[in-house]
């Protein structure tokens, strides 16, 4: 079935994170900054989502990830909004604050402005993170992007962060 929102390869991609997903009745939650959502729209594009998505959060400001997801001031003020230490902060967050069992946090910088030397346009980082696990085994990873413009670095953001919900 082919989506009029979103690319094919995003909806199959989200088909197997639903169906890999419900077969072993695994709960996800989504914290996203730059990619405003499109990991929940592309879940919820699939018929069934309702079983498997517990919530997402868009916590594009910094002040929404510190009131939505409890992400520190002072690891946003150290490490920045774009760094793998907010990202693990948010997907544990999202974890804490749903029912989900594991959470995909995605923060970045899409452009075309906002890059810096050390943070370039095309820096995302993500994280995972899974329910009754330690701490310090959340995946978080930064990665740079190399799209043509913001929507292409937003969609490739978005394919990454579905990977990542991958069973």
């Amino acid at each position: 079935m082919t989506s009029a929102i979103l690319s094919d390869e995003v909806v199959a991609l989200a088909r197997r994170v639903i169906t890999e997903n419900a077969a072993i009745k695994r709960k996800v939650a989504v914290a996203e900054s730059c990619t405003g959502g499109l990991v929940c729209a592309a879940l919820t594009e699939i018929a069934g989502s309702s079983a498997v998505l517990d919530r997402g959060f868009v916590t594009y400001s910094n002040e929404a990830k510190q009131q939505s997801l409890g992400v520190s001031e002072d690891i946003l003020e150290a490490f920045g909004a774009v760094s793998p230490a907010t990202a693990w902060a948010m997907a544990q967050g999202a974890l804490r604050n749903s029912e989900a069992d594991v959470a995909v946090a995605i923060s970045g910088i899409a452009g075309p402005d906002g890059g810096s030397p050390l943070k370039p346009v095309g820096t995302v980082v993500f994280a995972c993170a899974l329910r009754d696990q330690p701490n310090e085994s959340v995946n978080a990873e930064q990665r740079m992007l190399d799209g043509k413009d913001r929507s292409e670095i937003r969609l490739q953001a978005t394919l990454v962060a579905l990977e990542l919900l991958l069973p």
